[in-house]
């Protein structure tokens, strides 16, 4: 089993977030569940890919080149592929991963946990998509997410398709445990 987890190329100002990362890191290594992410020595995921390697776990990266040519990429790894595109990185992460976990990040890794989990709202898998809330992060993100839901832009079951959690245990236990929802995407057909 493999997990992509998205997670900013900075560390964030608060110490949590880099431990959270290599909490998950260890957590996963422990359990046998392999690292896929986006390639970087810096920030949070170079924090999170060490820390898999640390626990004796493997990870893959996925990192276009004109990152490569800017010297961020983690020569350290199992595996580093290297691909031309963004597109190209973000389809073979999904590709070669059982489920999404997001770290804190910026905007890149909420493009690319939104873009998942719309992936899987639309049928198109049915892998687990999650959140975790280190030092409550994400509170504000989930708190606007049961908002949309609540506004009925989603249906309740997709908005519970994301996992939020605030330890790596609590999301790895949750992503052992999921089952996707069988509920159809449009909340009213008949209306226009």
């Amino acid at each position: 089993m493999r997990i992509c987890v998205y997670a900013g190329s900075n560390p964030g100002t608060n110490p949590a977030y880099g431990e959270a990362a290599e909490q998950l890191g260890r957590h996963m290594a422990e359990r046998g569940i392999g690292l896929v992410y986006g390639g970087g020595r810096t920030g949070l995921m170079g924090r999170i890919a060490d820390s898999v390697l640390a626990a004796g776990g493997t990870v893959t990266g996925i990192i276009p080149q004109f990152l490569m040519d800017k010297e961020v990429g983690h020569q350290g790894l199992q595996e580093l592929r290297v691909v031309s595109t963004m597109h190209e990185r973000k389809a073979l992460m999904a590709e070669l991963s059982d489920g999404f976990i997001a770290l804190p990040g910026g905007i890149g890794t909420l493009e690319e946990l939104f873009e998942v989990w719309t992936w899987a709202q639309l049928g198109r898998h049915d892998k687990p998509c999650g959140l975790l809330n280190a030092s409550g992060f994400y509170d504000g993100l989930a708190g606007f997410l049961d908002h949309v839901a609540g506004e009925r832009f989603m249906q309740p079951k997709h908005r519970d398709m994301l996992i939020v959690r605030d330890t790596a245990p609590g999301i790895l236990d949750a992503f052992a445990a999921y089952e996707p929802p069988a509920v159809r995407k449009w909340l009213d057909e008949a209306r226009t």
